[in-house]
C-alpha cells in the first residue's frame, strides 16, 4: 500500500554503513554509526540502525496516540513514555539474511489500564511505522 500524497519527507546521507556516519539535510542529526560487539563490530561511542529505529518508532507510537485520543475526545497523560527493543538476528529458514523484532512496554499513568490498551490497538493501525512493519516483523505492544 501506497501513500496518496507525500506531506513531509525526510532526508538523510549515510556513508560507510554500520561503521560509518549519518546527517539529515538540515543538519539536526549528525551521528557516528557503530557496529555493537555483539554483530562483529568494536562497540563504543556511536549508534547503531536498532537504536535508532526503536528511537523513531516509540517516538511515533506516542505521535499515533495523541492523534487517537484526540479524535477520540481523551485526554491522554502527559507522562506517556514507550521503553522500545529492537532485537537484530538470523531469520529462520533464510541462510545468511537477518531480521529485526520489536518489543515496546507503553506507560501511560493514570489511565485505567482497560482503556490504555484499546488506545493503543487503535494507534497500532494508524502509526506509520506499525502500517511499514506489519506482516513484516514481529512486534509485541505491552501497556505497563
Amino acid at each position: 500500500m501506497a501513500i496518496d500524497k507525500a506531506v513531509y519527507t525526510a532526508h538523510a546521507k549515510s556513508t560507510g554503513g554500520r561503521t560509518g556516519s549519518t546527517k539529515s539535510s538540515d543538519g539536526a542529526i549528525q551521528l557516528s554509526l557503530v557496529t555493537p560487539r555483539e554483530l562483529g563490530g568494536p562497540g563504543g561511542a556511536g549508534t547503531n540502525p536498532e537504536q535508532l529505529f526503536a528511537a523513531g518508532y516509540s517516538a511515533c507510537f506516542i505521535g499515533a496516540m495523541k492523534a487517537v485520543a484526540g479524535r477520540q475526545k481523551l485526554t491522554l497523560p502527559g507522562e506517556v513514555s514507550i521503553a522500545a527493543d529492537v532485537s537484530i538476528g538470523p531469520m529462520t529458514g533464510k541462510e545468511g539474511a537477518f531480521g529485526i523484532a520489536v518489543v515496546m512496554a507503553i506507560s501511560v499513568p493514570g489511565m485505567d489500564k482497560a482503556a490504555a490498551e484499546a488506545l493503543v490497538a487503535a494507534a497500532h493501525e494508524v502509526c506509520p511505522y506499525s502500517n511499514a512493519t506489519r506482516g513484516n516483523i514481529d512486534v509485541v505492544l505491552t501497556v505497563v
